[in-house]
């Protein structure tokens, strides 16, 4: 069997390898991701496209919501940073505006690498 996309199955198996940190970091670099391909796309007018990205990157977030447990306490801001970039993004999708997704994506970039930041610590020496 041969593979047609080395990359993907190389992304697939990382996902399905990964602990549940390791997963969640997944989801950021994703949301990220996505976020930049819908900015190009933006930058070409591939609205479809666009869209699709966008899309996908709100997705990530509402499962980064639903996997909250709701019993720790900075799950009470993150629900709520979440929310406000999940409308960030319905308004950059509407209005069409890269800056709003540089708004979302900077601030996945900074929970990422708090996250990163976290499981370091959070590792035994």
């Amino acid at each position: 069997m041969s593979l047609k996309n080395p990359y993907q199955a190389y992304e697939n198996n990382q996902v399905l390898l990964a602990k549940g940190e390791e997963l969640t970091l997944l989801l950021y670099k994703g949301a990220i991701k996505f976020i930049e391909q819908a900015k190009m796309a933006l930058e070409k007018n591939d609205f479809t496209r666009a869209n699709n990205r966008i899309s996908r990157a709100q997705n990530i977030i509402s499962e980064l919501m639903v996997t909250l447990k709701m019993d720790i306490e900075i799950s009470q801001s993150l629900i709520l940073l979440y929310d406000y970039m999940k409308r960030r993004l319905i308004e950059a999708n509407l209005k069409k505006d890269p800056l709003i997704l540089t708004e979302v994506q900077e601030m996945l970039y900074e929970i990422q690498d708090t996250w990163a930041e976290a499981m370091k610590l959070a590792k035994p020496s």
